[in-house]
């Protein structure tokens, strides 16, 4: 079971990272075998498939070549400065796994995926720049409401300042320009509303049942151990928006989605759109946890007015009849509009996205 979720987890990975899909479809033969994998991995043997066991390993990997003590296997990893050879990628991680082994296996029993993705800021930017638009056509504003802002699964909170990135689209840029974090959008097509108009975040609060503080090295350590290692760019865009989050820090607390929505959501915010947000999470929560999130955003959903507008936007991959790199679709709700749009496609880590609006049913 282990080996055939580790083989699933390198199908996701084939087309985005050799390196990656290199470790993991050896790693199952090697689990298969009941060779030195199947030590690193004890204790994981029940786990379920949504928390993605194989990327857990490779995570655990990546951080011992971060940290500097696997010299070997450091030479593969461009995070690293190195330059992956994939025919003896193996070869030169089984020294690593039978040296560090207990210290893996710690890494692994003790780690959730978190890879709070920063390119998925580009898809929430447009998303957050329709939903303010709309909702003061809505009620026939000249300005647009102010955003607060709810994320549920933030992990490190890097998708917690939108307005404070700078977007490039095309030849121009967007958002906050004079940001030290500039994220090439990679859009086709762009929403159907003023992108130049000034993004307002007055409030921001995010919860993870695991958060991470990335002012921490060990926090930064950890989020960055996620990164595909040769996915180089990515690299280079999470430290770019772990820089911002330390010059503008927003604490993301210990607390289940449910809960903490509940105490969010009691009671109408007059004169802001609240816009709860998720993006990449769903797979995490469990089906309890997901009924009673419904709920609480039905609830509060049935409070909304037109000046205590709420919004709910998620970037989340949704079943298709054919899997492509589009697989990922950004969804807007609002209230008490009734506005339900799909405003867009694109890969998982939120870079490449087409927008292409159309109701949401």
């Amino acid at each position: 079971m282990l080996a055939e979720m580790f083989l699933d987890a390198a199908r996701g990975c084939r087309d985005h990272s050799p390196l990656t899909h290199t470790l993991l479809v050896s790693a199952a033969d090697d689990l298969a075998r009941g060779g030195i994998t199947a030590q690193v991995m004890a204790g994981a043997e029940c786990d379920r498939k949504g928390t993605v066991p194989g990327l857990r390993f490779a995570s655990a990997l990546h951080r011992t070549v971060l940290e500097g003590r696997a010299p070997c296997l450091a030479k593969h990893y461009p995070t690293a400065g190195g330059e992956p050879h994939l025919d003896t990628l193996w070869d030169d991680a089984l020294p690593v796994l039978h040296e560090h082994v207990d210290e893996l296996r710690a890494l692994v029993n003790a780690t959730v995926v978190q890879t709070n993705e920063p390119g998925r800021n580009a898809p929430l930017f447009g998303g957050l720049q329709t939903a303010t638009h709309l909702v003061a056509d809505a009620v026939g504003r000249r300005t647009t409401f102010p955003v607060r802002l709810l994320e549920v699964g933030a992990s490190g909170g890097l998708n917690l300042r939108p307005h404070r990135i700078a977007y490039r689209v095309g030849e121009e840029v967007f958002g906050d320009v004079g940001s030290p974090f500039v994220l090439d959008t990679g859009w086709t097509g762009r929403p159907e509303v003023d992108l130049s108009h000034n993004l307002r975040v007055v409030r921001r609060a995010g919860c993870d049942l695991n958060p991470v503080d990335v002012c921490t090295d060990d926090g930064r350590l950890h989020l960055s151990s996620f990164v595909w290692a040769d996915q180089r760019w990515r690299w280079e865009r999470l430290q770019a928006a772990v820089g911002l989050a330390q010059l503008d820090p927003v604490p993301v607390r210990r607390a289940t989605g449910p809960e903490w929505l509940a105490e969010q959501l009691a009671r109408p915010e007059r004169d802001v759109l609240t816009v709860v947000w998720h993006s990449v999470v769903w797979q995490y929560v469990s089906p309890a946890d997901r009924a009673m999130g419904r709920s609480i955003l039905a609830d509060a959903a049935a409070r909304a007015t037109p000046m205590a507008p709420l919004a709910l936007l998620v970037f989340e991959p949704r079943r298709t009849h054919e899997r492509t790199r589009y697989d990922f679709q950004l969804l807007l709700k609002l209230w008490p509009s009734g506005i339900s749009l799909r405003l867009g496609a694109g890969a998982g880590h939120g870079i490449p996205f087409v927008w292409q609006t159309r109701p949401w049913s």
